[in-house]
């Protein structure tokens, strides 16, 4: 049978432990001290080593970008007038509506991200015989 002076310090250091873990949580140590250093550093290995550890599911973009300079005029308030070469675009010919325009949002995303959505557009040839298409965008 275990005295009580045996179970005392292990009530007590169970105590102890669970007054450190809260103390940690609230942060309530000083700069400087031990404890505090110890937070930091977990803290900074959490930051540093998970990114190697666990699969965030970023992956890079398969598209690079436009291969010839986008020209981009602001059209209002919030409309854009981007010009965009055919063979950025990758419209296939005779395509619906639905079609091109998905192929043109796709086309300036990298210039104008995202939030960007396509109004109309128009073609016409450059003075080097390149089709380009005029679009007509909204923020």
């Amino acid at each position: 049978m275990e005295s009580s002076s045996e179970i005392v310090p292990e009530a007590q250091a169970r105590r102890n432990f669970k007054q450190l873990l809260k103390s940690y949580f609230y942060w309530t140590y000083p700069r400087g001290c031990f404890h505090y250093d110890v937070m930091v550093t977990l803290i900074l290995l959490f930051i540093f080593v998970t990114p190697h550890l666990w699969n965030y599911g970023e992956k890079a973009s398969a598209f690079s970008g436009p291969s010839r300079p986008i020209q981009v005029i602001g059209d209002g308030e919030r409309g854009l007038v981007i010009s965009v070469q055919d063979a950025d675009a990758n419209v296939p010919f005779g395509a619906p509506d639905s079609v091109v325009k998905k192929a043109l949002r796709k086309a300036i995303e990298p210039v104008t991200g995202d939030a960007v959505s396509v109004k109309h557009w128009e073609t016409f040839t450059d003075a080097q015989g390149n089709l380009v298409w005029k679009v007509w965008a909204h923020r």
